[in-house]
């Protein structure tokens, strides 16, 4: 019947269109329809008319319907106006502490990050001591393994046969683009993803073969392509270089990629990473190009993960992959130039790096950047050693100046200063680097001119981050597609469920690393309480924290996190004790490596150690050989341990009493101490829980609510890859 209305007539329904109306025409025409039909007019409840009113607004708008306006008293104005004040105090309050966490949580993930890398990082400073300060360390490196690098390159020994899912997808030379969508579709499922091992070995062969040919800095050129892409740090994530490729299309001569390290570690399809990579590279030679970064390294793939996913994967065969995979590292490329005006390197560089040194350095002597280079008994070069590992490891700074990278332990800070003099040295525009995460997968620093560029999206936890690559065209302008991978799964949580992954990835990272000063904190604390009671104040927590983890974090706003359910005038610092003592935190430290861990799985490392120590190349290291050893490491890198201390240990790496040591003594006692250790570790554990329960202490809620949530938000369920199951944008630059 609302339709008779003439308010309501649709322009050319045959009726003159109404050109304003109101709720009392409304009312009006239907009160004359009622009385045409004989009926009398009935006064409709108030909540009737309401009802018919909103519907009749929200069908045809305030076109059609327009709500007289009142005015307002001035009491009722100042009531809205100071409930509008307080809804927006309360929602920037809201944002503000939404954008702390946030803040913490990234703190949390790059100091961790910084700080174990500083621990890899003092290996590279233990050899840089021995050869600067032991006369008989100069002239003697690893001897060169040439013979043996042509035996694994040239061999054909048969290899063992693996158990499990293993394809039937063959691979041939030379690689064409069918095998590539072949490789792909292999690698992106859940199950069924392994190569056979021959396949293996015959990638990374001829790629190691292929890419002893490429000079130190790669030469790109978009003359042809009239445009190339950059893509930064992988880490392992196989389903940002399969977004990266859906989204940018294979390569091809009109299609150049370039890619800046980083390629394995913590992720964990970093082998199918690699592989693809180099079949890339293979199948397209003109127009992929592979820049090595500081985890394109042995000794970094035994702390941070790499190692122990190629065994897993290859159980019977993996030492024989890791030596051809070291092969493939030694030869990699250490940087890229565009047009001759664009560099492309992983880290960055110093006030004394020079592009043409690095053009001349043999960089197949360095199998592992963080080890002295293999030489053929030649004197060893410490500058040339320092140019590579300054373009590997170096960050940019806001300030002038370059210095030691203490964060990193390795590598620079180098300023705006420094990339002015350096680009203008060697006539460059601007330089593209990686190494360094950003929230947005790309940032830009000293004016533009120094670009980072992370690959790697949900880096630290789901939704942590975004990935990026970067276009150039021919005029070397650069655009910026930034993505984030798996973007469904994000989509099904909400805000809150987002945060809270985050934030229990960043809890779990710290809290495992916390545990490797579980005692010293325990003791720390109880200095502060000498009544035992379990409680000390908010400074007192926080001054022990930092003294003993030194990992200068904002221990203030993660009292809450770390020390569950306390007041806010103290803290029970059992609760954090205890909070490092949940299973979820013990597991998790389990499947970690320890630099001891990684020390020993590399074995090279040591076997270098015991050749520097052995001054007169007997084979065997006396204890006058050990003496001066520490004599010259406690004058130049003075630590805890006495002398008398060091000197005893010595000894006791003897193990027949014939006063000397050989290799297999040296290698012995670290394998046993790393028994030693964790032993101590889980006797250590045991004395926590007997004491606990004799004083009647167990776990608090609140503490074993915490773990249950840390350990459902960093549960990961693996799927089949997707790369159009990802969320993209690009970003022109104004």
């Amino acid at each position: 019947m609302l339709c008779s209305c003439g308010c309501l007539q649709k322009p050319g329904s045959g009726g003159k269109r109404r050109s304003s109306s109101s709720a009392e025409e409304a009312s009006s025409s239907r009160m004359s329809e009622l009385a045409a039909n004989g009926r009398r007019p009935q006064t409709e409840p108030a909540s009737s008319r309401t009802s018919s009113l909103l519907q009749l607004f929200h069908r045809k708008g305030p076109k059609c319907f327009r709500k007289p306006q009142r005015p307002k008293s001035p009491m009722q104005a100042e009531k809205t106006i100071r409930a509008a004040i307080f809804i927006q105090k309360w929602y920037r309050q809201h944002q503000a502490r939404q954008e702390m966490r946030k803040r913490c949580n990234w703190q949390i993930f790059q100091n961790l990050e910084y700080a174990s890398e500083q621990d890899q990082a003092e290996l590279y400073k233990f050899f840089h001591e021995l050869i600067k300060h032991m006369p008989q360390a100069a002239g003697t490196g690893n001897k060169s393994p040439t013979s043996t690098c042509t035996t694994l390159l040239e061999e054909s020994e048969a290899l063992m046969e693996e158990v499990g899912d293993i394809v039937s997808t063959k691979v041939e030379i030379p690689i064409m683009r069918s095998q590539i969508d072949l490789l792909i579709d292999v690698f992106r499922k859940k199950r069924s993803n392994r190569l056979h091992p021959k396949y293996v070995v015959l990638i990374l062969r001829e790629a190691a073969k292929s890419l002893k040919e490429m000079p130190n800095l790669s030469m790109v050129s978009t003359a042809v392509s009239q445009q190339v892409t950059v893509c930064g740090d992988l880490h392992g994530k196989l389903d940002d270089l399969l977004v990266v490729l859906c989204k940018n299309g294979l390569p091809s001569t009109s299609n150049p990629y370039v890619f800046n390290g980083d390629f394995v570690d913590r992720g964990k399809k970093g082998l199918e990473v690699l592989l693809l990579l180099l079949s890339l590279y293979l199948a397209f030679p003109n127009a992929v190009f592979l820049n090595r970064g500081n985890h394109e390294d042995s000794v970094m793939n035994a702390r941070y993960g790499f190692s122990r996913e190629v065994e897993r994967k290859y159980p019977r065969n993996y030492k024989r992959l890791l030596h051809l995979i070291d092969e493939v590292y030694r030869w990699l490329p250490l940087g890229s130039i565009i047009n001759n005006r664009v560099l492309i390197v992983h880290g960055g560089f110093s006030d004394n790096t020079d592009l043409e040194l690095i053009k001349t350095i043999d960089r197949s002597k360095y199998v592992s950047i963080l080890r002295p280079p293999l030489t053929e008994g030649q004197p060893l070069d410490k500058a040339e050693w320092q140019q590579i590992f300054d373009i590997m490891w170096s960050d940019p700074q806001s300030v002038p100046g370059c210095i030691p990278n203490t964060l990193r332990g390795a590598g620079v800070w180098f300023g705006p200063d420094t990339t002015e003099k350096f680009l203008e040295r060697h006539r460059l525009s601007y330089m593209i680097r990686s190494h360094e995460c950003k929230p947005n997968g790309h940032e830009f620093t000293h004016d533009n001119k120094v670009i980072t560029i992370f690959s790697a999206s949900n880096y630290y936890a789901m939704g942590s981050n975004k990935g990026a690559y970067i276009r150039l065209n021919n005029q070397l302008v650069p655009r910026f597609v930034q993505y984030i991978s798996a973007a469904s799964q994000a989509k099904r949580l909400t805000f809150k469920q987002r945060v809270g992954i985050v934030e229990s990835a960043a809890l779990k990272e710290l809290a495992v690393k916390m545990r490797e000063y579980r005692d010293e904190l325990e003791t720390e604390f109880r200095k502060y309480d000498p009544d035992d009671k379990g409680y000390i104040t908010i400074s007192k927590w926080c001054y022990v924290m930092e003294k003993v983890t030194k990992l200068g974090l904002p221990w203030r706003l993660l009292r809450e996190k770390l020390a569950p359910g306390t007041d806010s005038k103290s803290v029970n610092y059992f609760r954090t004790l205890d909070l490092l003592d949940t299973d979820v935190i013990m597991e998790a430290e389990a499947d970690g490596t320890s630099v001891m861990d990684a020390l020993y799985a590399n074995k090279t490392s040591l076997e270098t150690i015991f050749n520097i120590i052995d001054a007169d190349k007997s084979g065997e290291i006396t204890l006058d050989e050990f003496e001066k050893a520490i004599d010259l490491l406690d004058a130049h890198m003075p630590g805890d341990t006495s002398k008398s201390e060091m000197l005893e240990k010595c000894r006791m790496m003897d193990l027949n009493g014939d006063g000397k040591v050989d290799l297999n003594e040296f290698l012995e006692a670290f394998r046993l101490s790393d028994i030693h250790r964790k032993q101590q570790q889980e006797a250590d554990i045991r004395k926590r829980s007997t004491t606990r329960s004799s004083i009647n202490q167990p776990p608090s809620d609140s503490v074993t609510k915490l773990a249950n949530i840390i350990s459902k938000n960093t549960l990961i369920i693996e799927q089949d890859i997707d790369p159009t199951d990802c969320e993209s944008k690009v970003i022109e630059l104004k």
